[in-house]
């Protein structure tokens, strides 16, 4: 088993790796830093389930979990759901349906300011696996890659990654499972997103501006087939 193959099926799965997989990470100091993220990511997770939640909450974070497949997933919804009720400053933007996963996704750079001063699991290998779960191919990387964090979002999880540019820092929010009709954007806060609709869910990118945004958007149409 190689890097990349390790980290699909570390993704896949993250509690039950085979044996094989249990045998290559043993021996790759890249691959156990990988299996440490996905582990602590999945720790934070369970904590958030830990706080308690107003009556009914827990019901309906179950009730849209059954669809997804793998039991992190539900604790990942049920983390989101969390943070979106504990959120005041964007709370005009859930009634600007349209836009919607576009506010979202810049409320959750905002959430989030150590991703741009943090390096993180800035590897290639792992980006590569987090694209080809989506039944996409990596042409090349979109510039130089700092940040990658397993996080939860709106309706399950999904990949932030933040990318050096020479237009400066861009985040890439990557969010499978869910199915949008049509591509969104939105400004706010000093932000700009765009959300388009992709084979095997979708994916948001957050800027400072709707041109470093589109700037962006081009750089990973023209690197990554999602067909």
């Amino acid at each position: 088993m190689n890097c990349l193959e390790f980290r699909r099926c570390k993704l896949a799965d993250p509690r039950r790796l085979p044996e094989e997989a249990r045998a290559h990470v043993s021996g790759c100091p890249s691959c156990a830093a990988f299996a440490r993220e996905v582990d602590e990511t999945e720790r934070e997770l369970e904590r958030a389930l830990a706080v308690p939640v107003p009556e009914g909450l827990a019901d309906r974070a179950l009730l849209h979990a059954r669809a997804p497949r793998r039991a992190w997933r539900r604790w990942a919804l049920a983390a989101s759901v969390l943070a979106a009720l504990a959120l005041g400053a964007f709370q005009f933007a859930r009634q600007d349906q349209p836009a919607l996963y576009a506010h979202l996704a810049i409320e959750h750079v905002v959430m989030e300011p150590q991703s741009f001063t943090t390096v993180r699991n800035a590897d290639a290998d792992a980006f590569r696996a987090v694209v080809q779960e989506f039944g996409a191919t990596l042409k090349e990387i979109p510039g130089t890659i700092r940040y990658i964090r397993l996080c939860p979002v709106e309706g399950g999880y999904g990949w932030h990654v933040v990318f050096e540019t020479p237009a400066g820092l861009a985040t890439l929010l990557l969010v499978p499972g869910k199915h949008l009709p049509a591509t969104q954007s939105a400004s706010a806060a000093g932000w700009n997103a765009l959300v388009r609709p992709v084979r095997g869910g979708y994916y948001a990118i957050v800027t400072p501006s709707a041109d470093a945004t589109s700037r962006f958007d081009r750089m990973i149409r023209d690197c990554i087939l999602w067909a």
